[in-house]
């Protein structure tokens, strides 16, 4: 079949590529992998730069994930045959660091003999966890010194899903100078939200640390450590917080916001919260509820629609 359409003259549809490649992060002190699509014309019309999205993975997840299960680059092949514009994708190795500086040291030493990882430690492990200035800083100046990229905020956004997407909102809110666009697939993106259940106004919020925890469930450990033991350290991080000290001090720089959320999703409830505080404080926002739950199969059907929406909003 190949052949026969080549004999007929009938083009193939374009694919772009997947790379993987690492930097040197001075706020992790150490070495990172990511992976890097690179959209069809990109080996062929070597003056042309373009528009650049960094996807962010989940709790456990690794620079692979987006790729392997999400199938972002056979998404993006298609919005590009489809008409859209394109786009380089990055897509980061986050560890389990939710994207944020730590309130804790971590335990370099301890980690690097930790023999219960998922990955391995010289992957995973890190002496210095400022994971929003690895992000923010040190990605995003090597991805622009090393790729065709447009170098500026208005042709630049961030996504994730889970923990990614809280990573996406809190990295959005605290360097909007860097990203115009941020999307969030499944997103923790009201970690204090403690009701009520089923979402109904009005919202209620942890006022203690004893709240937090009961809140969170499974997620409690794995944010501890990042977050802290205390409300102070918590609200520091928690997105509302710091879109209301943007809306105060540079309102002009709130970035366009996506939402999405499986209607079956554990999530669901304080992403609906966080629909309702953008929507009170009049922030421009896209919002969608789609059948599902928190798993791949919602994300792999869905991150066409972000990467729609974020080639929309930094393709212009």
């Amino acid at each position: 079949m190949l052949g026969l359409l080549l004999a007929l003259g009938i083009a193939l549809p374009a694919h772009g590529t997947v790379r993987t490649d690492s930097l040197w992060s001075q706020a992790l002190g150490v070495y990172k992998h990511y992976r890097v699509y690179l959209p069809p014309s990109y080996e062929q019309d070597r003056a042309r730069r373009y528009p650049v999205a960094y996807y962010l993975h989940g709790l456990h997840g690794s620079e692979r994930d987006w790729v392997e299960h999400g199938h972002l680059d056979a998404a993006m092949d298609s919005l590009i045959a489809a008409g859209g514009p394109e786009m380089i994708v990055v897509m980061p190795d986050g560890d389990d660091g939710w994207y944020t500086t730590w309130n804790t040291l971590g335990g370099y030493s301890a980690c690097l003999h930790d023999s219960t990882l998922h990955e391995p430690a010289r992957d995973y492990c890190v002496p210095w966890l400022h994971y929003d200035d690895y992000i923010a800083r040190d990605l995003v100046a090597h991805v622009d010194s090393a790729y065709r990229t447009i170098p500026d905020r208005a042709h630049r956004a961030i996504a994730g899903l889970s923990m990614g997407g809280y990573g996406a909102m809190i990295l959005a809110f605290e360097y909007p100078e860097i990203w115009s666009a941020a999307a969030s697939h499944s997103g923790v993106v009201s970690p204090l939200y403690t009701g009520p259940h089923p979402f109904a106004p009005p919202l209620r919020y942890a006022t203690d640390i004893a709240q937090v925890r009961a809140a969170l469930g499974h997620l409690w450990p794995w944010m501890r450590l990042p977050f802290g033991d205390d409300m102070a350290a918590w609200r520091s991080r928690d997105p509302l917080w710091r879109l209301e000290r943007l809306l105060a001090t540079r309102p002009s720089m709130i970035p366009a916001i996506f939402l999405d959320v499986g209607m079956d999703d554990h999530l669901a409830d304080e992403n609906r919260a966080f629909h309702a505080e953008l929507t009170a404080r009049h922030v421009q926002h896209a919002y969608a509820e789609w059948p599902g739950s928190h798993d791949w199969t919602y994300w792999s059907a869905h991150v066409g629609e972000s990467l729609a929406w974020i080639g929309a909003h930094i393709a212009r």
